[in-house]
């Protein structure tokens, strides 16, 4: 069952090495683990619904404790001190269409907002019920899941906009299909909440993001619904796909999604090199973005998060093995790790592969063998050190961005320098490291990831995140850098959105939300700042 105070499935457990808990204490102080709240007296605290008795409405305080928030670092310090400050009045879960038109006749009628849930996967407060003289109930949009129509020859699958990562492939895979979009959240998350957010997957250089899968679908709205048909490309007016894409559930609410999947590559491929400096590993990522060769991913980690990379892993004789080669073939302090995903037919991945190694050569770089087959095995099980991480008495937050190559150098460095320093006021230290997760021709993504301590009081707590937070997103506006890569807007980012949108792009955003949802039936507080329902 999925974890209701944290990351993943409950019955995973994952520990932290005693070398990174030693780290952790040199770089940023000694923790004590937190006094966290159980779940029982977090339900036994939940207010009555102020719902009508309806039977598409479940009012179960259980229930509805478990879709009141996500996973933003918020979230998380509500739900674990017990502070959640608000709940759904109700969770409903709509097996189709029609039933969600049904729920905004009910929404209308009684005053109620709506809040689309899929996975509960936002990390920017996108599916966070907030304080409000309003009703609000949640739609969990499970019970569309599954496999609803498949064109092989064509290569459109369309799904239920509940359905798991998981799922889609696992449906898919007979038929020698896959869409082959992974983002970390992959296990939890869902295709409508790809589409909502424009997710980008891990291999999205080789697959595309989610706004090249996304072929069409089914929109409900306030006001309608809204089909989206699919076709291999149109010059027929603006593409109200792109209207839906990244709309985070304030259109109406996606119940059926048209996916373009492909075939089913024969050989994949996960090679790692270690490059000795920053400023080469920079160069090697530019060079491999600009080179035009079919890779389905280009990551390359900083010198600080090689580092912690190399902390965190688990077998510890394997990594003190792989220093001392490196230290050998002259990797100092300063290296950086790099991994790419080779991704198709056998004889192109063979030549690509000796291509990047001819590229790698001329960084100085050398290989790493076993990282990059290890990074594969665990490259959804990252997530859950946050579980760990908290239970050890450290907050654990990220944030990502995107901008050209010529920005991109002096934005890492400031970003980076900004959130080390960002607590000194309060005496408090953080640990923060970066790495390029999606570079494209232009310029790439930047994800850091950020780990200070927890205060005694909640409250405290959350007051060092806002102010991180917000520190980074003014260097990432200043820097000229987009404000959400591939995390979406939510809540978290709606005071940055019209810094990259202009006045007179939130005017549209705002009119385009007028138009679909006039009585404001699915207004949560994401992409604009209109306070809560």
């Amino acid at each position: 069952m999925r974890r209701w105070n944290g990351w993943g499935d409950d019955s995973i457990e994952t520990s932290l090495p005693p070398r990174a808990i030693e780290l952790l204490g040199t770089l940023v102080g000694l923790a004590t683990p937190p006094q966290d709240a159980s779940l029982e007296a977090v339900v036994g605290a939940v207010p009555g619904s102020r719902v009508a008795a309806d039977p598409r409405l479940e009012t179960d305080p259980l229930d509805r404790v478990r879709h009141a928030r996500g996973q933003s670092l918020p979230d998380w310090i509500a739900l674990r001190s017990g502070r959640l400050g608000a709940v759904p009045d109700a969770v409903t879960r709509p097996p189709d269409a029609a039933a969600v038109a049904e729920l905004f006749a009910l929404a209308a009628r009684s005053g109620a907002a709506l809040i689309p849930y899929g996975g509960g996967t936002s990390v920017v407060g996108g599916v966070t019920v907030r304080p409000s003289d309003r009703p609000v109930i949640t739609v969990d949009l499970a019970r569309t899941a599954g496999l609803h129509a498949l064109d092989e020859r064509s290569g459109l699958a369309t799904f239920g906009a509940g359905t798991l990562g998981p799922d889609l492939e696992a449906a898919l895979e007979p038929h020698g299909l896959l869409l082959g979009h992974y983002p970390q959240s992959f296990e939890a998350s869902t295709v409508g909440g790809w589409v909502a957010t424009r997710s980008a997957g891990q291999q999205s250089r080789g697959f595309g993001r989610i706004e090249a899968l996304f072929a069409g679908g089914h929109l409900e709205t306030p006001r309608g619904a809204l089909e989206l048909p699919c076709f291999p490309a149109s010059a027929a007016g603006p593409d109200l796909r792109e209207v839906v894409l990244g709309s985070e559930g304030r259109l109406g609410i996606l119940t059926e999604v048209t996916v373009r999947a492909g075939v089913r590559p024969r050989q994949e491929r996960f090679p790692a090199y270690l490059v000795p400096d920053w400023d080469r590993a920079l160069e090697l990522a530019r060079g491999l973005a600009r080179s035009g060769l079919p890779l389905s991913m280009i990551r390359v980690s900083t010198p600080l998060e090689t580092a912690t990379t190399f902390a965190l892993a688990g077998d510890a004789r394997l990594t003190g093995l792989l220093r001392r080669y490196l230290a050998l073939r002259g990797m100092g302090p300063d290296r950086c790790l790099v991994i790419v995903g080779l991704t198709g037919h056998p004889a192109v991945v063979s030549s690509t592969a000796r291509a990047v190694d001819d590229l790698v050569r001329g960084s100085r770089g050398i290989a790493g063998p076993g990282i990059g087959a290890a990074w594969r095995r665990d490259r959804f099980a990252a997530p859950y050190l946050r579980n760990a991480l908290w239970d050890a008495g450290y907050a654990v937050d990220t944030l990502e961005t995107a901008t050209d190559w010529t920005r991109l150098p002096d934005l890492a460095s400031d970003l980076g320098r900004t959130l080390r320093h960002g607590l000194e006021t309060s005496g408090e230290r953080v640990h923060a490291f970066s790495h390029l997760s999606h570079a494209y021709p232009s310029g790439s993504s930047l994800y850091t990831t950020y780990v200070f301590r927890l205060a005694d009081d909640p409250d405290a707590t959350l007051e060092r995140w806002r102010t991180l937070k917000s520190a980074a997103s003014r260097v990432i506006v200043d820097h000229g850098g987009t404000i959400s890569h591939q995390h979406g807007v939510g809540v978290d980012h709606a005071p940055y959105l019209a810094a990259e949108k202009g006045s007179l792009g939130m005017d549209a955003i705002a009119g385009l939300i007028r138009t679909f949802d006039p009585d404001s039936l699915m207004a949560h507080g994401v992409l604009l700042e209109d306070g809560a329902p």
